[in-house]
């Protein structure tokens, strides 16, 4: 491994986290590209869970230097609040962890506008955004409006939030919602300013320079290809680019620097929030898959929607992002089912279709093609081998394989560090 990108290849929620932090005993640097605390990236280690939000996953490795980059949206006492744990837990932090000096804030009146513009959207439009403040971040970002990292070194920063925070809370008050008080938020905001400030830096000739020591990099995705702002299933999608192209802009580094991009998937696919999911499972094998799998969001604690295999998907992930291998997720939770499906094709209007439809009319319509294939009815979560599965899972992961035309390297049985198949080695 030398420059790997990791990132979701469906609708979220895959599994990112765990895998970057196994991935990491052999690398250097752990790198976020973009999104925001929108993302919750779960690691369990021994008996100890953690649950990170916008420090990549490497800071769990004492080893590892981690880099929040420009492409992010920072929530500034969000993110205090996720190092202050961190601090409490005896994760060192300094000369470990450098926040670009070009990534945008999220600041109270962020998530505020969220919330309200989602409550005036009524009940059968709403996108099923987590509230944190991203997509208003992002749009002040590209309205060029937006404050950055690198003015919370400035004198007068806290003078430009207030006159900035002014012009919001009469956007609040327009969308029928109360103002922010201005005088608790600049607190709020120049105390988690003097926490944040000693990890702030520019972090392009960082990584440059890491580079050309070759140094290893892992670059962490967050959410998943389907909820890219561009190649997703817009308008129910993040407001970042998720997948491989985001990490040149959303690092600094040019495209022909990465060597290897991982592509995570579960064994089945979930989603959270709005919009279509034509492998979309309400009955009782639903319920089932959401029950072991523990199908509820580390960020919003929501109850995720779970359905079989989106083969197509899955190929349209590889097209965009390059992918040269899937990590495969939670295999184990489908241990106790007599037959699994596969989506291997969409149906509207008497068509067969095999390619994503940009249209979200045209997606909302489409049917699933099934092929079944026999399940194992055998548990996998002691599995440390590939040799150890059963032999049904080794079919079951063969014809994914086949199905996508892309190798599956690693194998996710259960939710700890040590529940992970390399196949490499």
């Amino acid at each position: 491994m030398s420059n790997t990108v990791l990132f979701g290849s469906q609708w979220g929620d895959e599994g990112k986290g765990k895998i970057i932090d196994v991935l990491t005993h052999d690398a250097d640097w752990v790198v976020r590209y973009q999104g925001g605390n929108n993302a919750g990236h779960t690691v369990e280690i021994g008996d100890q869970k953690f649950v990170l939000h916008l420090t990549p996953s490497g800071i769990l490795r004492e080893s590892c230097k981690c880099v929040i980059g420009n492409g992010l949206v920072v929530d500034l006492i969000g993110l205090c609040e996720e190092l202050r744990e961190l601090r409490e837990r005896h994760i060192p932090l300094e000369n470990r962890l450098f926040i670009s000096d070009r990534a945008h804030l999220v600041l109270p009146y962020h998530q505020a506008l969220d919330g309200a513009k989602e409550n005036a959207r009524g009940e059968n439009s709403k996108i099923g955004t987590t509230k944190r403040g991203i997509g208003p971040a992002y749009s002040d970002k590209a309205e060029r409006t937006g404050l950055r990292m690198c003015d919370l070194l400035e004198d007068d920063f806290l003078e430009r939030a207030k006159t900035i925070a002014t012009t919001k809370n009469n956007q609040l008050v327009a969308l029928g919602q109360d103002s922010l008080d201005l005088n608790n938020l600049l607190t709020d905001v120049k105390e988690a300013t003097e926490q944040l400030k000693p990890f702030i830096t520019d972090t392009i000739p960082l990584l440059h320079t890491a580079m050309q020591n070759n140094d290893k990099i892992l670059f962490e995705g967050a959410q998943g290809i389907m909820l890219d702002i561009d190649f997703g299933t817009y308008p129910y999608v993040t407001s970042s680019n998720t997948g491989a192209g985001g990490v040149a802009s959303g690092a600094g580094i040019p495209p022909q620097s990465i060597d290897r991009v991982i592509g995570i998937v579960k064994a089945y696919t979930t989603r959270v929030g709005g919009g279509p999911f034509p492998t979309e499972l309400t009955d009782a094998t639903g319920e089932h898959i959401a029950r072991v799998g523990a199908e509820f969001g580390a960020t919003t604690g929501r109850p995720r929607r779970c359905g079989w295999f989106d083969a197509v998907v899955a190929r349209y992930a590889c097209m965009i992002g390059g992918i040269s291998e899937w990590a495969l997720m939670k295999l184990d939770v489908l241990d106790n089912l007599e037959t699994i499906r596969v989506c291997t094709a969409y149906e509207i209007d008497g068509k067969r279709i095999e390619q994503m439809p940009a249209s979200l009319r045209i997606f909302e319509r489409c049917t699933p093609i099934y092929e079944d294939i026999p399940g194992w009815q055998t548990p996998t979560t002691h599995c440390t081998t590939w040799e150890e599965l059963p032999e049904k899972a080794k079919e079951y992961v063969a014809y994914l394989e086949r199905i996508t035309g892309t190798p599956v390297s690693i194998l996710s049985v259960g939710p700890k560090r040590a529940s992970t198949i390399l196949r490499s080695e």
